[in-house]
């Protein structure tokens, strides 16, 4: 293959890389680079989202799967890529650095990591791509110097994340040394005869307990709290939206490509001796991060607990039989993001105008802002599970598709553990609402409106709109998500 071709199959990754090192350069050209450095990251998201549309071929594998491309890893580039959009464009309140354009420049090298590992099938890519991504968010995390607390965050985040690198790592060394390959198509092919193996056990249980870290399942969890609540607040929209969605992609991709029965079927059930394994840290997830959640006072902290509890939801998709249950998956994790990064929007807005993102903050949010309160209470009804909107068929989905399951008695008491969280979190959801929509703060006709710009009225009204029309229309993406899947 020669360097031209090389180069129209990694054209997403280099058109970002390049961007960000633009914006690295751009201050040292311009006085005026804060002005430039938005609109330069915003234009060569497009570009990379143009590259993945128009340059790549529909279908492609290099050097044994290290980079993979089919219709479903360009789907995804592209989520990814828009994700980083929305997030971009929510970094342009950025009070809390001088430096925006070196903050635009991680987040474009953080979109490349989770990119190179929505694009490989081969694990020592996929490790290169969670570093790329892990040192990012580190650094996203602690870019508030002045703020005590984020650099304590982003430090607990750096060492919980190193550790569960270091699982992670020392799990694929041990994949690779007992099964002579660290594709997951070869893996795929000797798992079946090496399963009884100790060594190849504790490498995959030390591989799943390095990608449960990056979902934020307990009890892995630990670090979420402080780093959505004190990181800033686009690098925590980015941290809940974009890491949520290629870590998922990747493990359903170890778990349904790599460790699948050995049937020759491309996504098949894993094996069965790794159902409990995963259906434990589900149940666990859903429980312990809905309980915890009922005594949060700070929203920012509250979303932390509940990404816990939507990372066990999401956990039910792969624990489903093949290519239904991954589908499913995908499609939760996706809305789950994009409802994220919308939430994170509005708790910017409001931050930025009351000096808090306690709960308390948003008291008669409805009077200062009928906007920002409707978009709030979509997303935080999506997030519950309501109907019309796109959550409660993400859950139906993962539902439906862990019933039909060939685990019947094991997905019914799932779903009754998650149908219980979703009852519970109802409870600590709707008490944000009533905040927003019911309660009156005695300063509230003093306190003036809340000013938005119209790029950051366009960005949520369309989060908003787009929650609401793929929850009457879910077709619209779990269509895209299950013909991708072939």
């Amino acid at each position: 293959m020669n360097y031209l071709e090389l180069l129209r199959l990694i054209s997403p990754e280099a058109v970002i890389v390049i961007t960000a090192l633009a914006l690295l350069g751009l201050q040292f050209i311009t006085p005026r680079a804060r002005d430039f450095c938005f609109p330069k990251a915003a234009l060569g998201i497009v570009a990379a989202i143009l590259c993945v549309k128009f340059v790549l071929p529909a279908n492609a594998t290099l050097c044994g799967g290290m980079i993979v491309i089919t219709p479903l890893t360009s789907l995804f580039k592209i989520i990814i890529l828009l994700l980083a959009f929305f997030t971009v464009l929510l970094a342009r309140d950025n009070s809390f650095t001088r430096h925006p354009c070196e903050y635009l420049a991680i987040i474009l090298f953080a979109t490349v990591g989770l990119m190179l590992l929505v694009g490989s099938q081969e694990l020592l890519m996929i490790f290169i791509g969670l570093e790329l991504t892990g040192l990012s968010l580190y650094i996203l995390t602690a870019f508030n110097k002045s703020d005590i607390l984020a650099v304590e965050a982003g430090l607990k985040y750096f060492l919980f994340g190193s550790t569960a690198s270091a699982f992670t790592l020392f799990g694929i060394s041990l994949i690779y040394g007992m099964c002579g390959s660290t594709g997951l198509e070869e893996i795929s092919h000797r798992f079946s005869t090496e399963s009884a193996q100790p060594l190849l056990i504790a490498g995959v249980v030390m591989t799943l307990a390095g990608f449960a870290f990056k979902i934020a399942a307990a009890p892995f969890h630990l670090w979420a709290a402080d780093t959505y609540q004190v990181a800033p607040i686009p690098s925590a929209a980015f941290i809940a939206s974009g890491s949520k969605v290629a870590s998922f992609f990747v493990l359903g991709n170890i778990l349904l490509v790599g460790f699948r029965s050995a049937d020759g079927a491309m996504w098949q059930r894993f094996d069965p001796a790794w159902f409990p394994l995963v259906a434990i840290v589900a149940a666990l997830s859903i429980i312990v991060g809905n309980v915890v959640a009922l005594a949060q006072r700070n929203l920012r902290r509250l979303l932390a607990y509940s990404a816990v509890a939507h990372a066990g939801y999401t956990l039910l998709g792969l624990l489903a039989t093949g290519a239904e249950g991954f589908a499913a998956t995908l499609f939760y994790t996706t809305i789950y993001a994009f409802t994220l990064v919308g939430a994170f929007g509005v708790i910017a807005l409001v931050r930025r105008e009351t000096g808090g993102d306690d709960i308390a903050n948003f008291t008669g949010l409805v009077k200062r802002s009928p906007l920002l309160a409707a978009c709030m209470g979509i997303f935080l009804l999506s997030l519950a599970g309501l109907p019309p909107f796109a959550g409660f068929f993400g859950k139906f989905y993962l539902f439906t598709a862990i019933l039909h399951s060939g685990e019947s008695h094991a997905g019914r008491f799932l779903v009754t553990i998650a149908l219980a969280g979703s009852l519970v979190s109802l409870y600590y959801y709707l008490s944000v609402l009533r905040v927003i929509f019911v309660d009156q703060s005695p300063e509230e006709a003093k306190t003036p409106a809340i000013q938005m710009d119209a790029i950051q009225r366009i960005t949520l009204a369309i989060l908003g709109l787009a929650i609401v029309i793929l929850g009457i229309f879910p077709d619209l993406l779990a269509a895209l998500i299950t013909n991708a899947l072939g």
